[in-house]
């Protein structure tokens, strides 16, 4: 979403750390540039004005135009104040000892309301440890309590049906009632949309909200949507008082003004996006890591996090002792492909990469990330077709061998030449670092390329020694 909004503001940043002292006119020219490339990326006006000016008064304020290197001061200031833009921390979901508490799902229709009161259910019990039951109050719109039927049953979350009940507020009572008899902590309302805002929508809105006391009423915003989204959401604000938002298809190419917007706007914190189509495509905003990389400094502890929940610590493990004993075969080679697999698009993971990683290196194109995963996917089904003990040992792997496997796979004898020489290479190549390094050098060696500390090397204490 914010790709092309962040080429431009990296390449301002980038123009300001060349300067080894920056002038007024530097500073000018620079924030111009900031407030073009935000306007353009459908930021609010009012936001963009604001955001310049508190840009502009700490750099000056701070004499950071004095100091050795301006740039990098100006650039932790336009990131401070981006991250305050945004949010200034993450919004966690408030629950109280009470049981059960209502959460109240808000919006226009045709937003993702429905979608999003199950995926942050499903958040809810996975993260959380809830336990929620799902409720839609929407009698109005054809199929909308099914629709939410069908998400429980594949999320695996319970849906209350009030069969023979329509009307909304009997609905809540009813479901309400069930909580306490059952045991579920956390009633998830699904409300009825309007295609427009109108007084029918928001007096029935204002009933539930006095009936149920929720603890939460979350407005579900579409980022598509840009500045309507915002004007929607401080409408209903205004209105019945929301305390937060859940903004979806944040992986779409709308230009991200609704994002960077809504908190300036409305007061109130974005804490949930939507990130794919997938139930378990929703993930908690933090407007750090969004800030971070928005300016191009990669997101890594969201990359961590998503590996240490994807990936499989038992088997990682195990390939490290298949490194130390040099037993890496193809079979492991095609675990380590769908392990990646796990953790999104090469898109996805690259954009939490710090762009200094790349320095010097080509940038990669859409249509380069997507030949890379045709590649993967090509080499997936090449060992999908050897035998067991083809993929435990390739030494066995004749010509007649290679011809089966190609037409097994849909590719070229060709093809399967070129993946094992590349296997062997790689092998070959994990061997020396391991026995250059060992396991546990290798990944010192990686965290001092990656954060630039790390144990100091022996000459820097021979020469500790000579002084």
């Amino acid at each position: 979403m914010f790709e092309a909004l962040s080429d431009k503001l990296k390449k301002v940043l980038k123009d300001l750390r060349g300067e080894s002292r920056l002038t007024t006119e530097h500073l000018d020219l620079a924030m111009r540039e900031i407030r073009i490339a935000l306007l353009e990326a459908d930021v609010n006006f009012k936001v963009v004005k604001d955001f310049i000016e508190r840009v502009k008064s700490k750099a000056i304020g701070q004499e950071v135009l004095q100091q050795l290197s301006p740039g990098q001061q100006v650039v932790k200031i336009v990131y401070d104040e981006m991250v305050e833009m945004l949010g200034g921390t993450s919004s966690r979901l408030l629950f109280t000892s009470r049981r059960p508490n209502s959460v109240m799902i808000v919006g226009l229709q045709g937003s993702g309301k429905t979608t999003s009161t199950g995926k942050l259910s499903r958040w809810l019990s996975a993260n959380q440890n809830r336990s929620p039951l799902l409720l839609s109050v929407d009698v109005y719109r054809p199929a909308a309590r099914d629709q939410l039927a069908v998400i429980g049953k594949a999320i695996n979350i319970p849906v209350f049906a009030g069969n023979g009940v329509n009307d909304p507020l009997e609905l809540c009572k009813a479901a309400r009632l069930h909580c306490e008899q059952v045991g579920f902590d956390t009633l998830m309302i699904d409300t009825a949309g309007r295609l427009h805002i109108d007084d029918a929508l928001m007096e029935e809105l204002q009933l539930i909200k006095r009936e149920m006391q929720p603890v939460e009423i979350l407005f579900v915003a579409d980022a598509m949507t840009g500045q309507d989204a915002v004007k929607s959401a401080k409408e209903f604000h205004d209105r019945i008082g929301i305390t937060g938002i859940i903004l979806t298809k944040m992986d779409g190419d709308a230009r991200g003004g609704a994002a960077l917007s809504v908190k300036e706007v409305i007061g109130q914190p974005i804490k949930f996006v939507g990130v794919g189509e997938k139930y378990d495509a929703l993930d908690p905003f933090y407007p750090e890591r969004i800030a971070s990389r928005i300016l191009g400094m990669g997101d890594v502890l969201s990359l961590i996090e998503k590996v240490q929940s994807e990936v499989d610590e038992q088997k990682a493990l195990e390939l490290q002792e298949k490194m130390e004993r040099n037993s890496f075969s193809l079979e492991d080679f095609r675990d380590q492909l769908s392990q990646m697999k796990k953790l999104g698009s090469l898109d996805s993971i690259l954009s939490m990469l710090p762009g200094d990683m790349f320095k010097g290196l080509p940038k990669m194109t859409p249509e380069m990330t997507a030949q890379m995963e045709k590649e993967m996917r090509r080499t997936e089904a090449i060992i999908n077709s050897m035998t067991q003990a083809e993929r435990e040992d390739h030494l066995i792997i004749t010509a007649p061998r290679r011809k089966r496997i190609a037409l097994g796979s849909g590719t070229t004898i060709n093809d399967v030449n070129k993946l094992l020489k590349q296997y062997v290479e790689m092998k070959t190549m994990m061997q020396q670092l391991v026995q250059n390094e060992g396991l546990f050098g290798l990944r010192s060696k990686v965290m001092r390329k990656l954060t630039g500390v790390g144990p100091r090397k022996k000459k820097d204490k021979k020469r500790k020694k000579r002084r």
